[in-house]
């Protein structure tokens, strides 16, 4: 029994991006047709949206914050219309326009067919995992994020789920992956974690992920790095971006980027584990993400290929994917 999940990472719909939006509100205006082709493959499409969904708000009261990312009522339909089947609220972008429009992102995405989880209207509501259904097989979804603070969710608090993993990956977490993978037949935990503009995972993030694997994770697709890192068996510690406005790093070359379909496979749903991850090299131009080529394609296998090596993770390339067997 197979399942193909296509896992997306920081996808930005604010800025820049909403404006083209406004003007243009379709798929077609942000993504490639190869790009769209390639969500289309997978029975289930999961990413994390980095920004919320409404046309209410000022942007958060913190001290020292720059970037505040709002999309129009629009994007929820764009989203839907690219096959999305669920996103993670759980990251710094969810609050940045204040709690009204957190609510309107909730409501804009369900009514558009779209799950969420990491954020909502409090504390047990943002620590909710979903379930998806596909192919006669059901994957729970676990959103959370490491930052920040201030945007966590409280017992009669709107916000985000939030777990400081400097001190460890705290019981409810734990807990909450248990329930979910007693629930589903997999699990897939989608966390938002660790600094921005970095090649490898911090220490924390490192000791986290077999912690929450241990708890009943199936499968672990991080983000917030805006740019991708190796992955280990079972965890994709960080997949980069999907589509922004970002200035572009000359050295990290945060403007490459990697859509992942990975298949859980087992002979029974029970035993699902993965088994093959595909990742289609990506050039994300401003406010457009395109299939990667020439030296752009080569850059990122070179990297990828150098980044998985570091976990144990051989790399192959097949017809312009790259790609890892796990067998």
């Amino acid at each position: 029994m197979a399942l193909t999940v296509a896992l997306a990472g920081d996808t930005m719909l604010g800025r820049a991006v909403a404006v083209r939006l406004s003007r243009s509100p379709s798929a077609a205006a942000l993504f490639s047709e190869p790009v769209r082709a390639a969500l289309a493959e997978a029975d289930l499409r999961v990413l994390n949206l980095e920004c919320c969904v409404s046309d209410r708000g000022e942007p958060w009261d913190a001290p020292g914050k720059l970037y505040f990312f709002r999309a129009p009522p629009a994007a929820a339909d764009v989203l839907a219309e690219l096959g999305t089947d669920c996103v993670t609220l759980a990251n710094n972008h969810a609050l940045d326009f204040g709690r009204d429009a957190l609510a309107d992102t909730c409501t804009l995405l369900h009514r558009a067919g779209i799950r969420t989880v990491g954020a909502g209207r409090d504390a047990r509501a943002a620590r909710r995992f979903t379930v998806l259904e596909a192919a006669g097989l059901r994957l729970a979804v676990v959103g959370v994020t490491d930052h920040p603070a201030d945007y966590a969710a409280g017992e009669h608090r709107p916000g985000v789920a939030y777990a400081d993993l400097r001190r460890g990956v705290p019981d409810w977490l734990t807990g909450l992956v248990g329930r979910a993978a007693r629930a589903a037949d997999a699990v897939l935990l989608t966390p938002h974690w660790g600094p921005n503009m970095t090649t490898r995972p911090p220490g924390r993030v490192a000791a986290a992920a077999p912690a929450l694997l241990a708890a009943g994770a199936t499968v672990i697709a991080g983000h917030s790095a805006h740019v991708f890192h190796g992955v280990a068996e079972r965890i994709l510690y960080d997949m980069g971006d999907f589509v922004d406005d970002y200035a572009v790093d000359p050295f990290l070359r945060n403007d490459l980027g990697l859509l992942f379909l990975l298949t859980l496979d087992g002979p029974e749903p029970a035993q699902l584990r993965p088994v093959r991850l595909r990742a289609l090299p990506l050039h994300l131009d401003h406010c457009w993400t395109r299939t990667a080529r020439g030296a752009e394609l080569s850059w990122i296998r070179d990297r990828f290929t150098d980044a998985c090596a570091e976990f144990g993770t051989e790399v192959a390339e097949d017809d312009g994917w790259l790609v890892a067997e796990w067998g």
